[in-house]
């Protein structure tokens, strides 16, 4: 089950990851440092399009779970046999 929320998570914050990816390399200037020396990328959220951003997170969600949703599985009347232990083998599960 966490897996499922994790691979979901990342899909809703691909394109957030890759702006921020991408603001990093094209513009360095974006960085600030801290006192101490750490860098921290303070404005690339603060001038990001967040909204947009949220949009088509959710839209390359809905597609990813649309698409898994509608081509796995078996058809309608088909019965699946879940995996077995037969002679010291495990025979993986199967539509029928």
């Amino acid at each position: 089950m966490i897996r499922i929320v994790i691979e979901n998570l990342l899909l809703f914050l691909l394109p957030t990851i890759a702006y921020v990816g991408w603001m990093l390399i094209a513009r360095p200037d974006t960085l600030e440092r801290t006192p101490d020396g750490r860098i921290r990328p303070a404005r690339i959220l603060n001038d990001a399009p967040l909204v947009w951003l949220a949009a088509s997170g959710t839209v390359l969600l809905i597609v990813a779970l649309v698409a898994f949703g509608s081509t796995s599985g078996g058809r309608p009347g088909q019965t699946y046999t879940p995996p077995i232990l037969k002679d010291g083998k495990i025979e993986p599960g199967h539509i029928e």
